[in-house]
């Protein structure tokens, strides 16, 4: 029988548990260090004690910055066997964390196949549910109907759930007032926004928060305070709404602590490189430090086709500026649904911005493989490359399709090769060009 409902819970009676020892071994942190981390809500471990199959991880400023794979069918692209080929090649690239966001279909079958089979963190948003699980139209719904999703979820071994708690009835108000270029682009939070603008009731996920908060302290649910007011442009980016959203999550995360329950803050969005790091302050400040989740931010508007890239260009500024976690963007963002190839490349962009920014942060042993690379490069030595490198596969095939002459270089430079020529000068040996 456990001591304990939350990993908060157990920290704070100074509980080791076997997820928060396992996450200091994976972070290089003695048990002493990590704890007091998970008890001020520094750190969370999102753990359902339903999803027994989890390999643990912790979310943290301090710690290794974490990726999310957003994930799930849609009304147009609705096979199953292919997300869950996704899923697979999400993990075994290094994501942290699945989000799945489906919209049709068996959505409850699906959510209990990943937390029955997959390792990572499983997190969903239950307001898409609602509609597809009670097979009614929206303003139909009731409060209620909302909440009992957010249980299902729970009882379905989720580790987190997104939920937009932080927009009220004065939100409808201020976006009509201010007049932003995007209104809101947050799908949840456009959900919960239609709803109080039909049924003229105030926002159910923070009328019953502490409702919600119980059901989570019960199943050891973390929940991701999402922001319905994330800028979708540059333009909209640090406006009224989005800043006074921000301090009324800062408000529910002090309430959920009260309750032993974990909690991150989701973040912008689209946002100009010059205030991403004032967003992350702002946010460390008004969440009491709470772990920042961010998507992107992606750094400009105009780049559809490869918002990987704006997006990993924003993230390693923010996570080397105090995010803790990143929700990976692939080259489909604004587009379509993404296919295996996007997810890769999608992946791959957050692998390069968190580890960047994990080397500038200083995280332990953060710079290890790099200094490895260096090594290996010096010696010309291919193999041991393939080894340092974050995609091997793609490495090797680069080189295989276009092989030097000599293969102590590449077919770049081949004898005109600089570590070649430095490595011969240095032994004093006869530096052969021709």
């Amino acid at each position: 029988m456990r001591e304990y409902h939350t990993q908060m819970e157990a920290a704070r009676k100074g509980v080791v548990t076997p997820e928060l020892r396992r996450v200091a071994e994976k972070e290089r942190m003695t048990v002493e260090e990590l704890l007091p981390l998970v008890a001020g809500g520094k750190v969370v471990i999102c753990a359902n004690k339903l999803h027994t199959c989890l390999d643990p991880e912790g979310v943290g400023s301090m710690l290794r910055t974490k990726i999310n794979v957003n994930l799930g069918v849609s009304r147009d692209c609705k096979d199953y066997n292919v997300e869950m080929e996704k899923v697979m090649a999400a993990v075994s690239m290094g994501a942290h964390a699945i989000m799945d966001l489906s919209s049709h279909g068996n959505t409850e079958s699906f959510r209990k196949k990943l937390t029955a089979e997959c390792p990572a963190m499983i997190g969903t948003v239950p307001v898409y549910d609602s509609v597809i699980h009670y097979q009614r139209d929206l303003d139909t719904l009731t409060a209620k109907d909302f909440i009992d999703v957010v249980r299902l979820h729970a009882e379905n071994g989720v580790d987190f759930v997104t939920l937009h708690c932080g927009i009220t009835r004065k939100t409808i108000d201020q976006i009509r007032r201010h007049k932003r270029k995007m209104n809101i682009v947050s799908r949840g939070g456009s959900l919960v926004f239609a709803w109080m603008c039909m049924t003229g009731e105030e926002n159910p996920f923070y009328e019953y928060f502490d409702e919600i908060l119980d059901i989570c302290r019960e199943y050891d649910v973390t929940i991701s305070l999402g922001d319905a007011c994330r800028p979708g442009c540059l333009a909209d980016a640090s406006d009224v709404c989005q800043i006074e959203e921000l301090v009324r999550l800062g408000e529910l995360t002090k309430r959920a602590w009260e309750k032993d329950v974990q909690v991150m803050v989701e973040g912008p969005g689209h946002v100009p490189m010059d205030q991403i790091a004032a967003n992350m302050k702002m946010e460390q400040t008004i969440c009491m430090g709470a772990p920042f989740y961010v998507l992107g931010p992606l750094v400009t508007d105009i780049a559809p086709g490869y918002d990987h890239i704006t997006s990993a260009i924003g993230g390693a500024i923010a996570a080397a500026s105090g995010a803790a976690f990143l929700c990976y963007v692939t080259p489909a963002e604004h587009l379509a649904l993404p296919n295996v190839e996007d997810v890769k490349q999608g992946i791959m962009a957050s692998k390069i911005a968190a580890h960047a920014a994990d080397i500038a942060k200083g995280v332990r042993g953060a710079r290890e493989m790099d200094d490895k690379m260096a090594e290996a490069r010096h010696a010309l030595d291919w193999e041991a490359q393939w080894k340092c490198a974050m995609d091997p596969e793609t490495a090797k095939a680069i080189w295989n399709s276009r092989k030097p002459e000599h293969e102590d270089s590449c077919s770049m430079c081949g004898k005109f090769c600089a570590v070649r020529s430095m490595n011969k000068a240095l032994a004093g040996e006869h530096i052969d060009i021709l």
